[in-house]
């Protein structure tokens, strides 16, 4: 069961774009008025109707594959092998989807041709004391991954320093993440914890605000001052260069300011299905 969760999963994420960043994608379309970003959003809007009418991937870097897994993880023992599971699920959708294998050894940079390796797919972990166990695929990309800052802040710097790192991190990106982007942040914890959150930020949809009011105003006040930059889609300028900002903090140490920015690119790769204790199936947007 979960193999095959896990296959279709894979399948959906990295040949369809979910349909809150088509949505942003389209706005993003209408609101501009130059004729070359323009002319870029079409082709990525092509892009996506195609890929998703032949079922072929997004793009030919198909990703490392992340996976969030949440809910009761009390449930898990109920499905006997359960990473070897996603792992052979993994393996099948590099086979039969087919994806691209990324997944190589940092040294040696053998590759082993199936994704799977040390630690890859790399599977997280969010307990609550929901029904299900919800499996949430997110094939990762290169462009963007290597597009991720991390800076250790110094109380002192504050929200000004904040703010400042996030948008100097953007500007030094450019349009390399293939943009528009979505942005990731993750403030607090340690530099892990920071790096982590900003990665489960993206988890979000487009236009979800975090539930805490400082915060979400925080995410509406870079969104805007992101845009303004005017790099556009692929760098090649324009009124969208993010879709979207999304930020999740956690408590920190009193002498320290973790700030760590993740990015994802416009295809926006993410696909989720909770699965309950009797074996019900539920597939979910996005």
């Amino acid at each position: 069961m979960i193999e095959d969760v896990v296959f279709k999963l894979l399948k959906r994420a990295s040949t369809s774009s979910p349909p809150d960043v088509v949505r942003a994608l389209n706005e993003a379309y209408e609101r501009e008025d130059e004729p070359v970003p323009k002319m870029q959003l079409k082709a990525i809007l092509k892009n996506i109707e195609v890929a998703q009418e032949n079922s072929l991937p997004l793009c030919q870097d198909t990703g490392v594959h992340i996976f969030f897994v949440k809910g009761n993880l009390k449930l898990i023992p109920y499905f006997k092998g359960f990473e070897d599971a996603i792992k052979r699920g993994v393996m099948k959708a590099t086979e039969e989807v087919p994806l691209r294998p990324n997944a190589v050894h940092p040294i040696t940079r053998k590759n082993p041709g199936n994704n799977i390796g040390v630690r890859m797919p790399y599977i997280n972990y969010i307990p609550t004391d929901d029904p299900w166990i919800e499996i949430i695929a997110f094939p990762k990309g290169a462009g963007s991954e290597n597009m991720s800052f991390m800076s250790m802040l110094t109380p002192s710097q504050g929200l000004k320093g904040i703010k400042e790192f996030i948008i100097e991190s953007v500007i030094k990106s450019g349009g390399k993440p293939c943009t528009p982007t979505v942005i990731g942040v993750g403030i607090g914890g340690t530099s892990d914890i920071a790096m982590h959150i900003a990665k489960e930020a993206l988890l979000r949809p487009i236009g979800d605000r975090h539930p805490e009011k400082d915060i979400a105003e925080l995410e509406e006040e870079l969104l805007k001052a992101i845009n303004e930059i005017g790099i556009g889609p692929m760098g090649l300028g324009g009124k969208t260069t993010v879709l979207d900002v999304h930020i999740e903090y956690a408590y920190c140490h009193t002498a320290s300011l973790p700030v760590a920015v993740n990015t994802q690119c416009w295809t926006g790769r993410r696909a989720r299905a909770r699965i309950y204790e009797d074996g019900r199936i539920e597939e979910m947007e996005g």
